[in-house]
């Protein structure tokens, strides 16, 4: 058999001879251009938004390019705070209590955690595509938009049921908890009209056992604020990393044991 080989074009790319960016500015030290002597974000001096901003101020800055108002920051915060913990109950935290309970080195609890948070699961994996649904369907009626996500789609044999991408169930339920901090959000001043039509949406879905989930609520509120749908899944994953890194720092020093092992009657091992 003749082996066929496949001939190599050009595609005729120019690079960049540098690299560029809008977001920081740094100056060379005098005697050393390849360290810097002083850093701006977006135009701000980093030792004044140091001394003068907070840390929620300044994440803002670096997606934005501006400084939030009040009602921005302190909206920002909020959801920051509320989202800070997966909960022991999320697999992206147990990732981290398992790794840390393991003797993993401690750099890597955090990156192990973060990759399982980055999953579809009420994960990263979906925020974008909320963020998309979210922004294209608010001009929709949401219980008209709700009537028709149903009618197109059933529910899995086994298993959560989430018809759109931040919008479901946890364990055959309604996550009450997402509820209520969506709900919270709503009312603050610097929400605007998504989590309203989100709150529609997830009152929609309700009577079907269906509603909000976390994934939802960031991805309804970091759309409110005005930050970029492929900016989601990162931000995201920032809110939440606090929360897995204390659960798998917590019980890095403790032995095996304080994590529970399957007994081997609970194993089930399914004939072909």
């Amino acid at each position: 058999m003749k082996q066929e080989t496949r001939q190599v074009t050009s595609r005729n790319e120019t690079f960049v001879q540098r690299q560029a960016t809008k977001i920081w500015e740094e100056t060379p030290h005098p005697t050393n251009p390849y360290i810097a002597e002083t850093c701006r974000c977006h135009g701000y001096d980093l030792f004044e938004l140091m001394t003068k901003r907070s840390f929620v101020d300044v994440l803002f800055l670096l997606f934005q390019g501006d400084l939030p108002n009040p009602q921005q920051a302190k909206f920002l915060e909020t959801l920051m705070i509320a989202l800070i913990n997966p909960g022991p109950r999320h697999p992206a935290t147990r990732a981290a209590m398992l790794a840390g309970v393991g003797k993993t080195d401690p750099t890597h609890i955090l990156p192990i955690s973060l990759s399982i948070l980055g999953g579809s699961h009420l994960g990263a994996g979906e925020i974008e595509e909320s963020m998309r649904f979210l922004r294209k369907q608010l001009k929709n009626d949401p219980t008209k938009v709700a009537q028709s996500v149903l009618a197109k789609c059933e529910p899995p044999a086994e298993g959560d049921w989430h018809p759109v991408p931040g919008f479901g169930n946890r364990f055959g339920e309604t996550d009450p908890h997402a509820c209520a901090i969506a709900r919270y959000l709503s009312e603050l001043p610097g929400a605007r009209k998504i989590l309203a039509w989100g709150e529609s949406f997830s009152k929609a879905l309700q009577p079907h056992d269906l509603g909000w989930l976390t994934t939802g609520v960031a991805a309804a509120a970091l759309a409110e604020l005005g930050f970029q749908p492929r900016a989601g899944a990162g931000l995201f994953q920032i809110i939440s990393a606090p929360g897995m890194l204390a659960h798998g720092v917590e019980l890095a020093n403790k032995p095996f044991t304080a994590m529970p092992f399957p007994s081997d009657d609970k194993y089930i091992i399914e004939n072909e």
